[in-house]
């Protein structure tokens, strides 16, 4: 089934949207569009999308906009301008199918919202961010959550100073090898809860950089981290945390956790 799009025809709003019923394989679009909010969502069934005479100049939401698109394996989005876009969150959560994802020209300097941008896009082994101007992000949450399959990636210019929320940030990485976030700015955030829960294969954590004076909420931050035989939180202060249950369940009794805050130390004395 082939359906061919003209804004004059059907405008993408609030009011119309595709379900899943509709069972549509294949877009082709002819026209430019102005709002993309949930345009493509639940659309579970579309396995190809040709966006080459997609023009986002003007856009200024593209929350859900690939929201669920679960048969979808490959997504060019190289002639996207996004340069006006503020808000991202969802963008291609649930995605479960996509192996090859080309960000490669995304403007993101006025983005505030990248929260589930790429949740459960458990398929993608390889992600390049490196365009990505992260400076306006206030929330970071669940972005990564359960991108199963991503070993490694590089995060080296990501500028948090604005983000106040990375909870569930990198939940469920579980073959992520590697971690480097020594460029992180933590000075803003509040809830880190579930950031790194269930990263199987994470060996070492250096967090030496991260301040937290103004978390309040840390629980689960490594539960299940059972393969970190190294963790740095050396400037780590939890005075201001109220939620801290099972920050440390499921670490191993040998994992060397540098901290110096008490709460810590009373808690990392209690695993077994």
């Amino acid at each position: 089934m082939k359906i061919y799009i003209n804004e004059k025809k059907i405008i993408f709003s609030d009011k119309y949207k595709f379900e899943k019923e509709d069972n549509i394989i294949k877009i082709i679009f002819n026209k430019p569009l102005t709002n993309t909010n949930s345009i493509f969502r639940d659309c579970s069934s579309l396995n190809s999308l040709n966006l080459t005479n997609f023009y986002t100049s003007n856009i200024t939401n593209m929350n859900n906009m690939f929201y669920y698109c679960s048969s979808l394996t490959s997504l060019n989005l190289s002639n996207f301008n996004t340069s006006n876009v503020k808000d991202m969150n969802n963008i291609f959560r649930n995605c479960s199918s996509l192996t090859s994802l080309n960000l490669s020209n995304f403007k993101t300097s006025d983005v505030k919202n990248m929260n589930s941008m790429f949740y459960n896009c458990c398929s993608l082994t390889s992600l390049n961010l490196s365009n990505f101007n992260t400076s306006n992000v206030e929330d970071m949450s669940h972005m990564f959550d359960n991108c199963s399959n991503l070993k490694s990636f590089n995060l080296s210019n990501f500028n948090t100073n604005e983000v106040t929320n990375m909870s569930f940030m990198f939940r469920k990485c579980e073959t992520l090898n590697s971690l480097i976030l020594s460029n992180f700015n933590t000075n803003k955030v509040i809830n880190m809860s579930f950031m790194f829960r269930n990263c199987l294969s994470l060996k070492s954590l250096d967090l030496s950089n991260f301040r937290t004076e103004n978390v309040n909420n840390m629980k689960d931050m490594f539960y299940n981290c059972s393969s970190l035989i190294s963790l740095n939180l050396s400037n780590f202060n939890t005075n201001q945390v109220t939620e801290i249950n099972n920050i440390f369940i499921g670490l191993s009794k040998n994992c060397d956790i540098l901290t110096e805050d008490k709460k810590l130390i009373e808690l990392k004395s209690k695993l077994i």
